[in-house]
């Protein structure tokens, strides 16, 4: 017989479903992925610590879980909602159920509700604090826990996704650079592009310093993916432009392009319910060309769209833009002073999504190529 659970928002929304994974309790914020699939990726994706993931897909667990598609050492989301759990999984890759692996990994989730009535609410409502629970029957009771509970403006989390100490994957075929990588929550298939593109990739503790980044005498500085408020991150920022300030060639992505901004002066804000799925267009500027893409923030850079800015380190720019909300997805650094042909070179760039696209289309994954192309044009 199925265990009953309880799901309440922090405006006291309630749902009743059964319990999926681990029983217990859990908090979070509660946030929507539109992903049809990919959703070990997604489990396992570091961005989602601290958060209650909704599947707006209505079947999930179809394809059980493999060992060879994670994306980190652990499931990171802090609970789980869905709405039709597969009853059996079927994939000639599967090793174990998604159930199984959230029990295994004590992820207590929840199963049997309307998630699109669950998602609708938080498109109307905005991403806010929820609590799922399979032992407190009283929707009264867990709503003051659910208020208790931590929020996700203010908080800095990326030190407790990170490594702990340095690693290095090795360039595949012949090395062509060296790039220190900042582990802010990144996940495994991002250095894996870089390798497969002759880059040996030192993956860095979120807590290095400007000293431990030019210990692996980089040719380039790349700061990954993360959870958290940019807000509330100052030591990263402030390693960052010490980086730019030496005309370290940099790239960033979704965390890395947040803390960009700020490096550049420009703040950033929460969106109402943020950005998570495989299927967000975005154009980039430069090219005109229009990307399906991979996303999964709640931030975002508050940067002009049609001007440029001066900064300390050059000329800053929007590069890409989200074309469902004109969000800033993207921003680029190019020299202001020197010879006449060095003013206008590119020397950092980023972006707010994920071009190594595990799971999700791959039209973004040129990005690693242009940084291969700042590479070459700076050694």
């Amino acid at each position: 017989m199925s265990t009953p659970a309880l799901l309440v928002l922090e405006d006291g929304r309630t749902f009743h479903g059964e319990a999926y994974g681990a029983e217990g309790e859990t908090f979070g914020e509660a946030v929507f992925n539109t992903g049809m699939t990919g959703y070990q990726e997604t489990l396992t994706d570091p961005s989602y610590h601290r958060q209650v993931v909704v599947m707006t897909a209505p079947h999930v667990g179809n394809t059980g879980m493999n060992d060879e598609d994670t994306e980190s050492r652990r499931i990171w989301v802090a609970g789980y909602v869905v709405r039709d759990p597969a009853r059996v999984p079927s994939n000639w890759r599967s090793r174990r159920s998604l159930d199984d692996e959230l029990r295994a990994q004590g992820v207590v989730g929840i199963s049997g509700i309307d998630t699109r009535a669950l998602t609708r609410h938080l498109r109307e409502s905005g991403a806010m604090r929820v609590g799922i629970s399979t032992v407190e029957t009283d929707p009264a009771k867990l709503l003051e826990k659910v208020k208790a509970s931590a929020e996700m403006t203010g908080a800095n989390l990326s030190e407790a996704v990170s490594t702990d100490e340095t690693y290095v994957v090795p360039a595949q075929g012949d090395k062509r650079f060296t790039v220190a990588a900042l582990d802010l929550g990144i996940k495994d298939m991002t250095p894996q592009r870089m390798s497969e593109r002759g880059i040996e990739v030192h993956v860095l503790p979120a807590t290095s310093s400007i000293e431990d980044v030019l210990a692996v005498e980089p040719d380039g500085l790349f700061f990954s993916n993360g959870p958290g408020d940019p807000a509330a991150t100052t030591g990263q920022v402030e390693l960052l432009q010490e980086a730019l300030g030496r005309d370290l060639p940099y790239f960033g992505i979704c965390f890395g392009n947040q803390l960009f901004g700020r490096a550049l002066g420009f703040g950033t804000y929460k969106l109402k319910y943020g950005h998570r799925g495989i299927n967000q267009p975005v154009m980039d500027l430069t090219t005109r060309k229009v990307e399906v893409t991979a996303h999964n923030h709640g931030f975002a850079v508050d940067a002009p769209r049609d001007t440029d800015t001066e900064t300390p380190y050059g000329v800053a720019s929007v590069s890409h833009v989200c074309l469902n909300d004109d969000v800033v997805e993207g921003l680029e650094l190019r020299a202001s002073t020197g010879s006449t042909s060095e003013v206008g070179r590119l020397k950092a760039f980023s972006v707010q999504y994920h071009p190594e696209a595990a799971a999700g289309p791959h039209d973004a994954a040129y990005l690693f190529d242009r940084f291969v192309t700042l590479l070459e044009e700076t050694a």
